[in-house]
């Protein structure tokens, strides 16, 4: 009997091992015009067994379900459900699938109201690299191109965005995801700053003026996406040789992994002994600046990148003043390194993984004549992002949370004569959480809903932020959209170095806008309206009085922005016109009643133009742009109300051209451009002194560009191992 039993168990077994065997699942999935599509989720039913597909739409996965009948299901957002039957046997099986779209499948009704995007899927909606790099008077400055954009202001003597009547510190940079704390170059009063970021890192850009995702906050008015470039296209060598600065760029490419580093040194006395000046530089504005960029491809949809940049800087001015001696010197030196490190996979069922850690660390002092102030600031930003693309044929599904880590320190010494010095501090803890989805109710109705959530322990307070936007596709080329949301943001550091223990600053906003693409022209138009509630006001005669302190103020701001892009009408001419109309007033910081704000334009115009030349392989571009007077407080006026002085109109007419040859045999760009070359005196507001005169006249000096006109010449060659680019056509 026990031969008989122990060979029964053995057969069972062995049925048993073969029931259980493994069996691979492959194949290919395309739409209906037999376009391989990618990240399709493909798996067997009631079972964790699957995977997505790649760039090329195939997919294939391991199983080891028992022998049976089950059904493999295919799914994409946008594309109808397939379900396919297979027997498992053990054997490899190859299913080729074809998904059928929705008639309109969600994302070809795009949600378009207070975004302006530049993309591999929207390339004709706003600004890519090309763009940054050869818009007139931006020299190749992101802040400078997006200025040019309605929702904004052009505001000189500062140059960041300032979005429909918001503060700079109201609109926030993020790269690829990741809030970064400091994203322009340390600067002092008057001397507009620049991005920290140079524009041939970025494959992609979203600026939002309003009524933005519920995936991104601390931005009361709008934010810039910055999306970096994946894998760099080949091997080559970059040499820079310019009226201001020297660099060189190198770029190694593997299969699989690219490594990019770069170095670029600035030194701008030579050029300012040159040109005249309306200041004086005891220490023209000089730095060095490295650079390194790994980007590694872990599987076809995963993406590992990591990006670091480290930059020191230092000047010295003299600016003039209304006090006796006539000239104010400040100095500065400031120490900033960043990080940005982030990882994008795939995952099973349709989820797929976004994640990454950002960590800056800035450190500037400042010398207004015998003052000393010095801060460090020092920063961890974590975030995690899961989405599913494929839970069903009309919605999506973003889960995300983000946390931050913050230490300011400063350092304020009023007189380096004497030994008194103030040391403030604080250390924020705060943390974040989001969702949000994607939807489609109808063939022609689309929207997108969601909700943030943050929590912060230096203000012990947390709040809740929701968001909607819809969208209507009127006809096949125009849309409306609508958005409406809660944003906030905690005070400036600034702020809370003085007083702590306040309260986020809110606001609303509400947006309308309609679209019309078609044949790579663009029409849009958006109204918008926008309260600011718990704004933080302090007495302006005594500024470091932490008691003075509270999130009383508010405001309004409404208006209409009207973009028009044009690269159809005219062989070889591209060019937009932008318009923006802005209302607006409130009460905040130092303001003892509502006004208009110093950094508010009523009416901003730019024209825009670029023009290829082929003949001479040259592209010439123009800039004008127009801001209506600004507001300022005049303290030799006090029978009129609080900033009822008004300021000349900002003119500006910036010129370049960019001559694309062969030098060395290698392709080389020669770039030439001129800010304001009509040398027009802009005026941006007025310093005062701080103690009227014997006849009650407080004197005062005028504000104004630090020179009358910037002239840049360029020479970029490019070294290039793979691929000869070609001189008669256009830069890119």
């Amino acid at each position: 009997m026990k031969r008989p039993l122990l060979l029964v168990l053995l057969l069972v077994f062995a049925f048993r091992g073969l029931a259980q065997s493994t069996a691979t699942l492959s194949g290919t999935v395309r739409d209906g015009a037999g376009q391989a599509l990618p990240g399709v989720n493909v798996f067997l039913k009631a079972t964790f067994d699957g995977a997505s597909t790649d760039s090329l739409g195939q997919f294939r996965f391991e199983t080891q379900q028992p022998v049976g009948s089950y059904v493999l299901q295919a799914s994409l957002l946008g594309f109808l459900t397939v379900e396919r039957p297979v027997t498992l046997n053990g054997q490899p099986q190859r299913l080729d699938l074809t998904l059928k779209s929705t008639p309109h499948a969600l994302g070809s009704v795009v949600i378009t109201a207070g975004a302006f995007e530049a993309s591999d899927e929207h390339r004709s909606a706003a600004l890519n690299t090309r763009d940054v790099q050869t818009t007139a008077g931006a020299l190749a400055d992101v802040a400078a191109a997006f200025n040019t954009l309605p929702g904004t202001t052009r505001v000189g003597e500062d140059g960041m965005l300032f979005v429909r009547g918001g503060a700079a510190s109201e609109t926030k940079v993020y790269l690829d995801g990741l809030p970064v704390q400091n994203p322009y170059n340390a600067t002092v009063a008057a001397v507009p700053a620049r991005g920290r970021f140079s524009p041939s890192l970025f494959k992609g850009t979203v600026f939002s003026t309003g009524g933005y995702s519920a995936q991104y906050g601390q931005a009361l008015s709008g934010v810039l996406l910055l999306n970096s470039t994946d894998l760099a296209p080949e091997t080559e060598t970059g040499i820079s040789a310019t009226s201001v600065f020297l660099g060189a760029a190198r770029t190694q490419r593997w299969e699989r992994t690219s490594v990019a580093a770069t170095l670029d040194y600035t030194n701008l006395q030579p050029y300012q002994r040159l040109l005249p000046q309306n200041v004086t530089w005891p220490l023209s504005p000089r730095g060095l600046a490295a650079s390194v960029n790994l980007r590694h491809r872990t599987s076809q949809a995963g993406m590992l990148k990591v990006y670091g940049v480290w930059n020191q800087q230092q000047m010295t001015i003299g600016q003039p003043s209304p006090e006796p001696a006539g000239t104010q010197t400040v100095a500065l030196r400031a120490d900033n390194g960043y990080l940005n490190t982030t990882f994008r996979s795939s995952l099973r069922r349709g989820w797929s993984l976004q994640s990454g850690v950002g960590l800056s660390r800035d450190h500037q002092r400042v010398a207004p004549d015998t003052v000393r102030i010095g801060t460090l600031e020092q920063s961890l930003t974590a975030r995690l992002v899961l989405i599913n693309d494929s839970a069903a044929a009309r919605w999506n599904v973003k889960i995300g949370a983000e946390v931050l880590a913050q230490n300011v320190q400063q350092q304020v010494q009023p007189n380096a004569a004497l030994a008194t010095v103030y040391r403030p501090e604080f250390t924020e803890k705060r943390a974040a959480s989001f969702v949000e989805s994607d939807f489609q109710l109808s063939d022609r109705l689309a929207g997108r809903v969601g909700g943030r959530t943050e929590y912060s322990a230096l203000l012990n307070r947390w709040n809740a932020a929701p968001r909607l936007a819809l969208a209507y596709q009127t006809t096949e080329n125009s849309s409306l959209s609508a958005a409406h949301g809660r944003f906030y943001q905690t005070p400036d550091n600034a702020l809370l170095l003085v007083q702590p223990r306040l309260r986020f600053e809110q606001a609303t906003h509400s947006v309308l806008t309609y679209q019309y693409t078609h044949d790579r022209q663009l029409l849009q138009v958006e109204a918008y309206y926008k309260t600011y509630t718990h704004l933080t006001r302090y007495d302006g005669q005594n500024p470091r009085n932490p008691r003075a302190y509270d999130n009383g103020g508010s405001g309004y701001a409404r208006g209409l922005d009207v973009l028009w892009r044009d690269r159809k009408s005219v062989k070889n001419l591209e060019y937009y016109i932008s318009y923006g109309f802005l209302d607006t007033k409130r009460q905040y910081r130092q303001d003892p009643v509502a006004a208009v704000p110093t950094f508010a334009a009523r009416h901003n115009v730019s024209v825009v133009g670029k023009y290829w030349v082929g003949s001479l392989h040259t592209l010439l571009g123009a800039t004008y742009s127009y801001g209506s007077p600004r507001r300022y407080h005049d303290l030799n006026d006090p029978e009129h109300s609080y900033n009822q002085g008004v300021l000349p109109t900002y003119q500006d007419l910036s010129l370049n051209a960019s001559y694309v040859t062969r030098l060395f045999g290698q392709y080389t760009v020669l770039h030439l451009a001129a800010t304001n070359v009509l040398g027009r005196q802009n005026v941006f507001g007025y310093r005062y002194a701080t103690h009227p005169d014997a006849t009650g006249t407080f004197h005062r000096v005028a504000v104004t560009p630090t020179a009358p006109r910037m002239l840049f010449v360029g020479l970029f060659i490019s070294i290039n191992k793979n691929r000869a680019a070609d001189v008669n056509e256009r830069p890119e």
